[in-house]
């Protein structure tokens, strides 16, 4: 029998022990007896660290959230909710975490099952139901307005040789309000139909100086600077080079816009890892809101007072397109980092 009962409790703990979820015994006081490697992994902490402590420490950061899961234990003798983890290496993880009261005397259990790819992929899937939304909206938007503004455009073309120099200034604001329309459909008509796209082997250096160059009138008048550095002899990268222009485009005509009172935008370019390369855009604005930030590139979604959000959700798209990533990493009250990383081999992921 003793051997039966050694064998039984070898199993089970093998099986506690292997478990790819994160289990976690804990008695009536709240302090944790046991917990297997992949809780130790979860929440970075050595078994040791881990014993005797008090199991509502490893969720302190929830607050008012694990008092209620574990009230909700009290009364019901089980619970389940959800957590958010930012790992040391700053990678955010989603859990769902179960608790069930008396799995034997004195002892409760904590099962916590990683749930990250499932998050990712229901937000994926949020944001591709959202942009076919768009896409089919814009479409029509873009038809419906460029007929009416052609007509716009081409009377107040035949009215500019008639228009007395007082006036000047209204034709000045008609025909600039205009542009930024046809910009704005312009914008409509990349979310509404796939571009045909012609990648070619292009020096990425060579994409942000004409960027730079077209951008540094504009610059001046927001008395803003711009210091750069490109790593030298960097390899040349399969893409398309208009659009990631217009992505350039985008960001730094952002980074300038967000400092009226001027400053300095720092732009870099260099590789990780030998395998892609990083193109750095940082700013000196007011910085965005942590929260907010999840929300950069979604329809619609801007921080400025006149914007779209329409030419930072293309910049997105375009870099997707290009099988890369754009991070964003900012601190209110002194400015935003903008990273896009671009793979050497375009048939890879970032």
């Amino acid at each position: 029998m003793e051997k039966e009962l050694l064998k039984s409790e070898q199993k089970f703990r093998r099986i506690f022990e292997d478990s790819m979820d994160g289990l976690i015994l804990w008695d009536d006081m709240y302090k944790i007896v046991d917990t297997n490697c992949s809780a130790m992994r979860i929440f970075g902490l050595s078994k040791d660290k881990m014993a005797g402590r008090s199991v509502l420490d490893l969720f302190c950061h929830l607050s008012e959230e694990i008092i209620n899961h574990f009230k909700q234990v009290t009364n019901n003798g089980k619970q389940c909710s959800s957590m958010v983890i930012e790992g040391t290496d700053g990678v955010v993880r989603h859990f769902d975490y179960s608790t069930k009261r008396g799995i034997i005397d004195g002892l409760n259990l904590t099962v916590i099952t990683d749930v990250t790819e499932k998050a990712q992929m229901q937000e994926q899937l949020r944001k591709s139901d959202r942009l076919n939304l768009i896409g089919e909206l814009a479409a029509g938007i873009a038809h419906e307005i460029r007929n009416p503004m052609t007509a716009l455009k081409g009377f107040i073309q035949l009215l500019e040789p008639s228009i007395k120099a007082e006036h000047s200034m209204y034709y000045d604001v008609i025909t600039s309000e205009l542009a930024r329309i046809d910009s704005i459909i312009n914008e409509f008509l990349i979310l509404a139909k796939p571009q045909e796209t012609k990648y070619e082997e292009k020096d990425i250096c060579q994409i942000m100086r004409e960027t730079v160059d077209l951008l540094s009138a504009q610059a001046v008048l927001y008395n803003v600077q711009f210091h750069t550095h490109y790593e030298d002899k960097l390899e040349y990268v399969n893409c398309e080079p208009n659009q990631l222009k217009k992505v350039f485009i985008n960001l730094i005509k952002n980074a300038i816009e967000v400092m009226p009172n001027g400053g300095v935008i720092k732009i870099s370019i260099s590789t990780i890892n030998d395998q892609f390369i990083q193109i750095s855009i940082c700013d000196q604005g007011k910085g965005i809101p942590s929260d907010q930030i999840k929300k950069l590139g979604e329809p619609f979604y801007t921080t400025k007072e006149k914007g779209t959000g329409l030419g930072l959700m293309v910049s997105y798209r375009i870099i997707e397109e290009h099988n890369g990533s754009i991070e964003v990493e900012s601190k209110e009250g002194i400015g935003t980092l903008f990273k896009i990383r671009i793979p050497l081999n375009h048939l890879a992921k970032v």
